[in-house]
C-alpha cells in the first residue's frame, strides 16, 4: 500500500453533541488532488500575522494553550509550551517535521501532499511567533514534490517575511525523533539524543530550534484563523480537536481519516469500511504503541485518557486491525525484528538487546516457549536505559504482547498457531 492510496478521505465522523459546530474533515480537502494555493486561501482565507508586536506574540500563544492543543507526532507536548521555550532564546530556528518514520503511518504524507499550504502557514506562523527568520521543512521523499510547488507558489506570491526551506528526511524508523531531525538537518546524520540541552535550547546550528509535526502546525494555522473556543467545539475537554488517523489491517478500506479525538475505536474502523474480517485485537499507537484485546478496546474512545487503563495510547495516530487468522506473537516479532535493526548504534540495550529480544520473540513465536522467563528478564534490562527512547518503544510492544496473547503462548507451545497471515508493513534491511 502507497500513500496515495491511503489518501482518500473518509467519510466524516458521525457528529455528536460535542462535535456539532464544526463539520470534518478540517485539515484535508474533500477532494483528491494537491490543494493549490488559490483553493487554500478561497477555504480558509488569509493567515493572521502577529508582526513584531510582542504583545500579539504573546497572546497568540496564550490562545494556542486555552485551544490545548498537544504534538500529533505521538508525544502529545503541549504546543504552547514548546512556543513559549523557543520564544525566549535567540536567533531561533523552526523545523517542520514530516519525517514520518513509522513504517505503518502515512498521515502525514497525505497531509502534506493534499494540504501542503495549511502545513506552510503553521510553520511560518510558528515562527513569527518564537521570532525565527526560517523554517526547515523536513518531508519524507512521497510528498517533496507537492510541498516544493507549494513553496514555488509561496514565492511567486511573494507571500511571508519566513524564508522557507524544504528538505528530504532522512529514512529509518529513529530518523523522525526531535534531536534526529536537527541532527540530520545539520549534519546529515539521523542520530536522536535524550541528554541535555535539549533541541528547544541548542539545536540546529546551537540556535534554539522549534520541532513540531507538521499535522501539529496545520492545527496551529487554523487555532490562530478561528480561535481556541472553535478548535475546543470537537474532541474532548481534556483532549480538544481533531486528529489524523491512519487505519490499516483488517479492515475493508485502509485510509487516513480525520476524527474528533474521543471518537469510539470501533468508529474509526467504520471509517475505513468497518473490519474485514473477526477480529482478536488492534495495535494502538504504532510500533512503539501497545496490542489490546479488540473484546476490550473496540468500545473504548480513541484518546489517551479512554486508553490509559488499558495501558495504550493514540501515540502516531495508528489503528491496526488484527483479524483472529493472524498470530499476533508473530507480528510482534516481525516488527521487533524491524525495530532492531533500526538502532541508532549507540548504545548497547538498543544494539544487543533489542537484538536479542527479537531473536527470542522468533523463537517462541515458532513454538519454543522454554526461554519465556528469560525474555522477561532482558526486557527488564533493556528498558529505560537506552541512549533514547527507541528501545523502550518496543519493550512496550513486546510486554503488551506477551499479555494479550497468553493463550497463544500455550497454544505456541503445544505446536498450534492461529495464522500466518501479516497485516503490518516491514521494511526490508537498510543497508548501513
Amino acid at each position: 500500500m502507497t500513500p496515495a492510496q491511503y489518501g482518500h478521505q473518509a467519510p466524516a465522523t458521525r457528529p455528536t453533541s460535542r462535535q456539532r459546530a464544526v463539520d470534518l474533515p478540517r485539515l484535508l480537502p474533500t477532494s483528491r488532488g494537491a490543494t493549490s494555493l488559490a483553493d487554500h486561501l478561497t477555504r480558509y482565507g488569509r493567515p493572521p500575522s502577529p508582526g513584531p508586536d510582542t504583545k500579539q506574540r504573546d497572546a497568540l500563544i496564550e490562545e494556542v494553550a486555552r485551544a490545548g492543543l498537544t504534538g500529533r507526532g505521538g508525544a502529545a507536548f503541549p504546543t504552547a509550551r514548546k512556543l513559549a521555550a523557543v520564544a525566549a532564546g535567540r536567533d531561533p530556528v523552526v523545523v517542520a517535521n514530516g519525517t514520518e518514520g513509522e513504517p505503518a503511518s502515512f498521515k502525514d504524507q497525505v497531509l502534506l501532499v493534499r494540504s501542503p499550504h495549511l502545513v506552510l502557514d503553521g510553520a511560518v506562523l510558528a515562527a513569527e511567533l518564537v521570532g525565527a527568520r526560517r523554517a526547515l521543512v523536513v518531508v519524507h521523499h512521497s510528498a517533496r514534490a507537492a510541498v516544493d510547488a507549494a513553496v514555488t507558489q509561496r514565492r511567486r506570491a511573494r507571500a511571508g517575511p519566513v524564508q522557507l526551506t524544504v528538505v528530504t528526511a532522512a529514512t529509518g524508523f529513529v530518523a523522525g525523533e526531535a534531536s534526529a531531525v536537527v541532527h540530520w538537518a545539520g549534519r546529515g546524520v539521523p542520530t536522536p539524543l535524550a541528554t541535555p540541552p535539549r533541541v528547544s535550547q541548542r539545536g540546529l546550528g546551537g540556535a534554539p530550534t522549534l520541532v513540531c509535526n507538521v499535522e501539529t502546525l496545520a492545527h496551529l494555522a487554523l487555532i490562530a484563523r478561528y480561535g481556541a473556543r472553535w478548535f475546543r467545539s470537537i474532541g474532548t475537554p481534556a483532549e480538544p480537536g481533531s486528529m489524523l488517523v491512519t487505519i490499516l489491517g483488517a479492515v475493508r478500506d485502509p485510509c487516513v481519516a480525520e476524527v474528533a479525538i474521543g471518537t469510539s475505536v470501533a468508529e474509526v474502523l467504520g471509517l475505513a469500511g468497518g473490519p474485514s474480517a473477526p477480529l482478536q485485537a488492534v495495535l494502538a499507537g504504532g510500533y512503539f504503541g501497545t496490542w489490546v484485546s479488540a473484546s476490550k478496546v473496540l468500545g473504548r474512545p480513541l484518546s489517551a485518557e479512554g486508553l490509559a487503563d488499558l495501558g495504550a495510547a493514540p501515540g502516531a495516530g495508528l489503528v491496526a486491525a488484527l483479524p483472529v487468522d493472524s498470530c499476533g506473537l508473530r507480528e510482534t516479532a516481525r516488527v521487533v525484528r524491524y525495530l532492531g535493526g533500526e538502532s541508532a548504534g549507540q548504545c548497547g540495550p538498543c544494539l544487543f538487546g533489542l537484538a536479542a529480544v527479537a531473536g527470542e520473540m522468533e523463537h517462541i513465536a515458532e513454538g519454543h516457549t522454554d526461554g519465556l522467563s528469560m525474555l522477561r528478564r532482558w526486557l527488564d534490562q533493556v528498558g529505560k536505559r537506552g541512549a533514547c527512547a527507541h528501545p523502550d518503544g518496543a519493550v512496550q510492544l513486546v510486554r503488551s504482547a506477551l499479555e494479550v496473547f497468553r493463550a497463544e503462548l500455550a497454544q505456541h507451545a503445544h505446536g498450534w498457531c492461529c495464522g500466518t497471515r501479516t497485516i503490518l508493513p516491514v521494511p526490508g534491511r537498510r543497508r548501513p
